[in-house]
């Protein structure tokens, strides 16, 4: 008898062992599939740049801006947006911020007058059912503040329904309340040109004349102030809201040598910022507002400032073969630096030289000369971060340099790649010297938290400001104890590690501010945690865990909707699965120890069964964030990297004793 159950015993291993070698050969043939899949979207130079799509508004402005311009009309190009435009439009008649999302009047506003500008009746279905949209949710007088602005230069409404932007701020001192330099790097890049418009009131040449009236319930030049925003407080903004009354009336009597010396301030500013074809800020609004800005200054097409940013713009055009559309900016630095932590998790005779390549072509990208405003707040601070795009050297961002700094670190140390130390230790400097006051660090800013400032008219946005982050905090907190810090020995970590305590959600999650949402925040801060010491029992990992447990799908994957940003908060909001938002878990889950957990053997089952032909994951879905509730952005690179980063990350696991990562990523 006992022969016959060790007999049983054996063939139930054997079975068990067989099953295991086969889960071990299909997860190594999808990690291999992957990796090949990303290899083959390397540049001929290294890096890695993928598409950054935001939603409608962009490729909508690009045309417009055109026609403002009253350039030559190229009817193939505008052909493919109106391609692209028509495909976006959602169920519901108008243009939602992501996809399958909620309407959203600016984005169907700016979509339908960029449409019938190319030159699509208004009698076409889609534009009927657009119009029907928007009269539905009370007409176009509903738009927020920077739709407002393009319309008044199109004359569609006066400049009455606009707030009073005097460009004399810019002379003002930083005592004062309201300074650039208390502002986030996008709202200060995008306002200074944008204020020298509002001062010399230019009208669009639009030469066809197309208008949008058909679009508001009443007469649109009768049209008056924004109505308060939902996050503005009602006593703040009534403050805000009197003063701008009040400059309605003096501001046609400020003296003109003062307005000159004002709008020559500006263009100092702006001359110095200029970053070649890369544009200010190397983002689209600012360089489209610093074109029409010297259209408005009567500087031609010819003039070179003006000449260079708009050949920018036009590098920010995605062309196919049936659509375009017009990017915010490219991610090249980020894209670079992610795909070779998923190269290095991968390994390989392949992936490690990939890795290092692009790793090298990172070193001469980072800002080791320029004082960047940021250096207001920090004067004594040595440069020595990376920006996001290829050049943006005024505004480097601590997300990307903290990445950066990591995955140098672990090609050196791994690998025994060397060239890269003082880098690291210029990019750890920088990083250090940028914490902000609260423990916490932001992307671009020290100690931006003016939130009063969130209250004028012009942020309608509320995307004013540039304060520390949980998701920003947790990376660079990942980087410092990555390269030995820890919070007995460094205050920076101490103080970030009590940051990320006081800002966990009751239910166990971070907010993610760059990243959609409470999943990315959260992967973000137990990456962090893990690195830097905090026992995995510690009861606000524990809390996590089962957070992110509890919010699996059925498929096994993990998905998040971008209405999880809504001011009365209410956490996570279920979305259907994302191979990204699954891979955040995943590594989150792994950093906290919980490689052997079943949520994870279950998204890892997820990402293997939809993972397609060319070895990598289709995703539709935004998953990233510009400014939450406004503006969303669907990285072309993150179904690429993130799911091979985390069955590498799995697979490595699973082949250890230890069980630990040990890396802050």
């Amino acid at each position: 008898m006992d022969s016959v159950n060790a007999t049983s015993r054996e063939a139930q291993e054997s079975k068990i062992s067989e099953s295991k070698i086969l889960e071990s050969k299909i997860l190594e043939s999808s990690i291999a599939s992957a990796t090949q899949g990303v290899l083959a979207f390397q540049q001929s130079d290294g890096h890695w740049v993928f598409e950054l799509e935001a939603d409608c508004t962009i490729p909508a402005e690009y045309v417009l801006l055109r026609h403002y311009l009253a350039e030559p009309v190229d009817t193939v190009l505008e052909a493919k947006i109106a391609n692209y435009l028509r495909r976006v439009q959602g169920a519901h008649g108008g243009w939602p911020l992501v996809h399958d999302g909620e309407f959203d009047m600016s984005a169907s506003v700016k979509a339908y007058y960029a449409l019938k500008m190319i030159g699509d009746s208004i009698d076409a279905p889609h534009m009927v059912r657009a119009r029907e949209a928007i009269h539905a949710r009370g007409g176009a007088i509903h738009s927020n503040v920077f739709t407002r602005f393009m319309l008044a230069m199109f004359g569609v409404v006066t400049w009455r329904a606009v707030p009073v932007l005097p460009i004399e701020i810019v002379l003002l001192p930083f005592w004062s309340p309201f300074h650039i330099n208390k502002i986030s790097y996008w709202a200060r890049t995008t306002m200074v040109p944008l204020m020298v418009i509002a001062a010399l009131k230019p009208r669009a040449k639009n030469p066809l004349g197309v208008g949008i009236d058909e679009l508001f319930l009443r007469d649109p030049r009768s049209i008056g102030m924004t109505a308060k925003a939902p996050h503005q407080s009602m006593a703040w903004f009534a403050l805000f809201r009197a003063l701008d009354a009040i400059l309605r009336v003096v501001e046609p009597m400020f003296p003109k040598s003062l307005r000159k010396r004002a709008i020559d301030a500006a263009l100092a500013f702006i001359e110095e910022r200029l970053n070649g074809e890369d544009g200010m800020g190397a983002i689209y609004p600012p360089m489209a507002n610093i074109v029409m800005m010297y259209d408005a200054l009567g500087k031609d097409e010819t003039y070179p400032p003006r000449a260079v940013t708009r050949r920018g713009i036009d590098k920010l055009l995605v062309i196919k073969d049936d659509e375009a559309y017009c990017q915010p900016c490219v991610s090249p630095v980020w894209d670079t630096t992610l795909t070779a932590h998923a190269l290095l998790e991968a390994g390989g005779d392949k992936a490690v030289p990939a890795a290092k390549q692009g790793l090298d072509w990172l070193i001469p990208k980072q800002e080791l000369e320029v004082k960047g405003d940021w250096a207001v707040k920090r004067p004594d601070v040595r440069p020595g971060g990376w920006a996001f795009q290829y050049n943006n050297a005024h505004y480097p961002d601590l997300d990307d340099t903290a990445v950066v700094v990591m995955s140098m670190d672990r090609m050196r140390r791994e690998h025994g790649a060397t060239g890269y130390d003082s880098a690291i230790d210029r990019g750890r400097e920088w990083i250090e010297g940028m914490q902000s006051d609260d423990g916490g660090w932001a992307a671009f800013d020290v100690n931006n938290l003016e939130y009063y400032l969130n209250n004028i008219p012009f942020s309608d946005h509320g995307a004013l400001l540039d304060p520390p982050t949980e998701d920003v905090t947790a990376r660079c907190i990942s980087m410092l104890a990555q390269l030995g810090e820890t919070a007995k020995t460094s205050k920076h970590v101490a103080d970030g590690v009590a940051y990320l305590r006081k800002t966990q959600h009751p239910e166990g999650s971070w907010y993610g501010r760059w990243g959609m949402n409470f999943i990315y925040g959260t992967w973000s801060v137990l990456c962090a945690l893990n690195m830097a010491g905090v026992r995995h029992d510690d009861p606000m990992i524990r809390k996590a865990v089962a957070w992110l447990a509890s919010i699996q799908n059925q498929d096994g994957g993990w998905g998040e909707d971008a209405v999880s940003y809504r001011l009365d908060y209410r956490g996570w909001q279920a979305a259907p699965s994302t191979a990204s938002q699954t891979a955040w878990a995943l590594l989150a889950l792994m950093a906290a120890g919980e490689v052997d957990h079943p949520a994870v053997a279950r998204g890892v089952e997820y990402l293997i069964a939809t993972q397609n032909k060319k070895g990598l994951w289709d995703e539709q879905r935004y998953t990233a964030t510009g400014f939450p509730r406004v503006f969303y952005l669907r990285y072309h690179g993150y179904p690429k990297f993130f799911p091979l980063w985390a069955l590498a990350r799995y697979r490595n696991l699973r082949n250890t004793n230890s069980r630990v990562v040990g890396v802050g990523m």
